[in-house]
């Protein structure tokens, strides 16, 4: 990989990972809600699991959906009924502070990572990142492009459930962190807008 098609590659995975998706939106809520050390394990999984996503699909498991077109309909409805209830947690969570019952938690690492697959965004990111920067799908190529989106994706999606943190002093009634959830769980349901297209 040459020097330039390198930078294009770092430039693709910053700008693809730093700009809003299910993923950042949601590790933003978490951050708001829950703080950056609950969240932590979501940030990891998030990171992982599409480390790993772009390593699967690099290496042809996009030949499923080949072979069994009827499976990318599967996928598709099943991401957008998995975001709508995650849309749906998201603006009827409260903060720890709020629920005194302790039964509010952030999304599991297994969780973060596991979202991966039915997460829009991220195969079209894995599907154009190993289309475009690995087309030979050899595997240094494939591991290539999943060891840079692997370094670039978790401080980009960390600074999202920072700004959710920090967003955090301003919610300190119920009413704004209301608001503050259901604008998420909102722009959740927007964010699904690419799948229909």
């Amino acid at each position: 990989m040459t020097f330039e098609i390198l930078s294009a590659l770092i430039l693709f995975a910053f700008v693809s990972s730093i700009t809003p998706g299910p993923n950042n939106l949601m590790l933003m809520a978490s951050g708001a809600n829950y703080g950056v050390k609950r969240t932590l394990p979501h940030m990891l999984g998030v990171a992982s699991g599409f480390t790993l996503m772009v390593v699967l699909v690099g290496l042809g498991i996009m030949q499923l959906f080949d072979l069994f077109p009827i499976t990318y309909h599967i996928l598709k409805i099943v991401s957008v009924s998995y975001l709508l209830y995650l849309a749906y947690k998201i603006a009827t969570s409260s903060t720890t502070s709020t629920d005194k019952s302790g039964n509010a938690k952030p999304m599991t690492f297994l969780q973060a990572v596991m979202f991966q697959w039915v997460n829009p965004k991220a195969w079209t990111m894995a599907l154009t990142a190993i289309s475009v920067y690995a087309p030979s799908k050899s595997a240094m190529a494939v591991l290539m492009v999943a060891g840079v989106f692997g370094s670039v994706n978790l401080p980009c999606i960390s600074g999202w459930t920072v700004l959710g943190q920090k967003i955090q002093s301003l919610l300190t009634n119920n009413k704004r962190l209301r608001v503050f959830n259901y604008t998420m769980a909102g722009l959740l349901v927007a964010s699904m807008y690419p799948v229909f297209l």
